[in-house]
C-alpha cells in the first residue's frame, strides 16, 4: 500500500511487503499479524534499535500509543544512516 508517513511525510509507494517508512523507519500500528489490518489502536510505531541477526539487518520498533513491539526487516531502499544511527545507540 502506498502511504504517507505519519511521523515524516514522507510520500511511500508501497511495494506490497512496505511496512515503514525507508525515511525516517516509522511505521503506524494497524496489524495484529503481518498484513492482516486488525489492529485498532493506529499509533506511530518509532524506531527503537536495529541490529544484525543472521547477516540480515532488522528494526525494532514500538508503537507510541499502546508500547506494543515488533521486528522487521531493514529494506534495501531504507535510510540506511538512520539504520547505523539506530545501532550505535544500543
Amino acid at each position: 500500500e502506498d502511504f504517507i508517513c505519519g511521523n515524516c511525510g514522507e510520500k511511500v509507494v508501497g511495494n506490497g511487503y512496505t511496512n515503514h517508512c525507508p525515511n525516517c523507519l516509522y511505521s503506524k500500528h494497524v496489524d495484529v499479524n503481518p498484513g492482516d489490518r486488525q489492529a485498532t489502536c493506529g499509533g506511530l510505531m518509532a524506531p527503537i534499535e536495529t541490529f544484525q541477526d543472521h547477516g540480515q539487518w532488522k528494526l525494532a520498533q514500538q508503537c507510541q500509543v499502546c508500547e506494543f513491539k515488533r521486528t522487521n526487516r531493514v529494506d534495501k531502499a531504507d535510510n540506511f544512516e538512520v539504520v547505523i544511527a539506530l545501532s550505535q545507540k544500543t
